[in-house]
């Protein structure tokens, strides 16, 4: 990939993709709710990967994104992959059918850090507009910082008569918090491992006959007569 037009295109990209409304809303967020998830591909189809060694990832695109509204997400960088961007789409040539692994890769670490995704060399031809599914997960308790769960690409036909947002396009999903299953009681077992059968619950007579038995006598009991005179 060339360096040279990885650059002029994030130079130009706040202007040439995505509208304004959304280039101005991300500005006017808090800067500490702007996230950038760098989208990398790898070729993995025996055609693409003709050399002995295999071919590290390298950046694909620049996602950005607000995390109080993903709606505003845009691709700010953009580079296709050299061997996907022709006029094969849809045909038979083998180039068009090439696999790439997509995800969010540290150059650093050298490891992909979130679930990846596999797009054919078709989906970055030319006349189709490579739409981005990001998948985040908000920072979990105790933590601060938010996660990547995985990321998509697809390539969509540009209409012939557009004439603004046809270029890469982003959609930001944040994954919600399942629902908390409600549990019944635990069952009891008995020491020989059955069901323990609950007791009835006793009634006020049946728990405390003996008290008012034992007062009753006290009350026949103690009952005394005059002094004779």
């Amino acid at each position: 990939m060339k360096l040279s037009s990885l650059l002029s295109y994030v130079l130009a990209g706040s202007a040439l993709s995505g509208s304004a409304a959304v280039a101005a809303s991300l500005e006017d967020s808090d800067p500490n709710d702007v996230r950038a998830a760098s989208v990398y591909i790898q070729p993995v189809s025996a055609s693409v990967a003709t050399t002995s060694k295999p071919r590290s990832p390298a950046l694909l695109a620049e996602i950005r994104y607000d995390v109080l509204d993903p709606s505003t997400a845009q691709v700010v960088a953009y580079e296709p992959p050299e061997d996907g961007d022709n006029d094969s789409h849809g045909s038979d040539d083998s180039s068009a059918t090439d696999l790439y692994r997509i995800g969010i890769y540290d150059p650093q670490t050298k490891q992909w850090l979130a679930g990846t995704s596999v797009a054919a060399a078709s989906n970055f031809a030319k006349g189709y507009s490579p739409h981005f599914v990001l998948t985040v997960a908000p920072p979990a308790i105790g933590s601060a910082s938010w996660s990547y769960l995985g990321v998509s690409v697809r390539g969509l036909a540009i209409d012939a008569g557009a004439t603004r947002d046809f270029g890469p396009q982003a959609t930001v999903v944040v994954a919600a918090k399942g629902a908390t299953p409600v549990l019944n009681r635990p069952v009891v077992l008995s020491p020989e491992g059955k069901k323990a059968v609950p007791e009835e619950e006793k009634t006020f007579l049946q728990k405390y006959w003996w008290l008012l038995g034992t007062i009753a006598v006290l009350v026949l009991t103690s009952g005394g007569g005059g002094e004779e005179k």
